[in-house]
């Protein structure tokens, strides 16, 4: 029973069917940094010079300015400028990286949309479990993450931007277009750079979270026997309802023998009741079979009722094995059936004959 209660097995399509319901997913936030980083430096790259020359355009813009009184007009007008500037040269950005952020997502874990997130869970102001799950194992784990992502990615982008540091008294001297370019390079260097180490770290971050995903949804034998018996029914209900379908066959086809025209025996072994109404029926129908013990009961009923037994084991036997109730023979035994009923109808004895 202790085996049962352990959480060994892999959950289930219906586990994670559920958990996606409620908005759990395994969705790593590095992996979605690293797509906006690099479709963010992609967009950068194809704006350069649109963004330069906006760049150029509003350093004009404050030179045009310096021999001006600075007066409540003034101020107005360079805010509403610089603000209309920097509007035109992020937007279009932000919208990409906003795409990008989305993209990463879905990629992971596909198109998913749940309020159930939304809905409030007042269990998580509970002061006493917030402050014990800052104390969790994964939470110790997210912190060491964090530390060794920043210090690598500091510690790298320091030493490059020293790097660049030492090379600006060369570089004042080169003109306003050249700056610019010389910026470009150097903005990419360092970008790629980041973009490696982001990449590493969201590597190793979306194998983690996928591991403590699946290792939380892990299900128990007896959770798994549980949610069987949810999805398919109780197997000892549906075994109680088959009984009581079975039984209530047998019912209505002990009914039908008293309407038969003749009972095919072999004789001990197999009972099948036939009738033939040519009004309705095309060719003798199957109404009751069946064999042991309700072989017998067939042949007592088809007694009480005067219906005429005919002996016949080969026909018998290849009638309960090829007809189903309430079917009509099949052509390959329509002779010998047709053969039996003609001798009932000759003898005279249809619903009064005994064996």
């Amino acid at each position: 029973m202790a085996d049962d209660q352990e959480k060994t097995e892999e959950p289930t399509a219906k586990k994670l069917e559920d958990a996606r319901a409620e908005g759990n997913v395994p969705k790593s936030q590095d992996v979605v940094g690293v797509v906006v980083l690099f479709v963010s430096i992609l967009a950068v790259l194809m704006m350069f010079t649109f963004i330069a020359d906006r760049m150029l355009h509003l350093s004009q813009y404050y030179f045009s300015l310096m021999r001006q009184p600075l007066d409540r007009e003034l101020m107005v007008d360079l805010a509403v400028v610089t603000m209309k500037e920097f509007l035109i040269m992020a937007l279009p950005v932000s919208i990409i990286v906003a795409v990008a952020g989305v993209f990463g997502t879905v990629a992971q874990i596909g198109f998913n949309f749940t309020t159930k997130p939304l809905t409030p869970n007042f269990s998580k102001l509970d002061p006493i479990k917030g402050f014990a799950n800052l104390f969790t194992l994964q939470k110790g784990l997210e912190s060491i993450k964090i530390t060794l992502k920043s210090f690598t990615a500091l510690g790298i982008g320091f030493l490059y931007f020293w790097y660049f540091v030492e090379e600006l008294p060369t570089v004042a001297l080169f003109t306003l277009q050249d700056q610019m370019g010389w910026l470009r390079d150097k903005a990419i260097v360092l970008a790629s750079v980041m973009l490696l180490i982001i990449f590493v770290y969201a590597v190793i971050d979306l194998f983690l979270v996928r591991k403590h995903y699946f290792d939380k949804l892990k299900m128990s034998l007896q959770e798994i026997k549980d949610e069987m018996k949810n999805m398919e029914g109780d197997p000892h209900i549906k075994a109680k309802i088959r009984q009581i379908q079975m039984q209530a066959a047998r019912k209505r086809m002990m009914t039908s023998v008293p309407t038969a025209d003749v009972v095919i025996t072999n004789p001990t072994h197999y009972a099948v009741a036939i009738v033939y109404d040519e009004n309705k029926h095309n060719a003798p129908v199957v109404v009751a079979k069946g064999v042991d013990n309700m072989a017998i009961q067939i042949k007592k009923v088809a007694r009480e009722n005067g219906v005429h037994i005919v002996q016949n084991p080969p026909l018998a036997r290849s009638l309960y094995k090829e007809v189903d109730i309430d079917h009509p023979i099949p052509d390959m035994l329509f002779a010998a059936v047709a053969e039996v009923l003609a001798y009932v109808y000759k003898m005279g004895k249809k619903r009064k004959g005994n064996s």
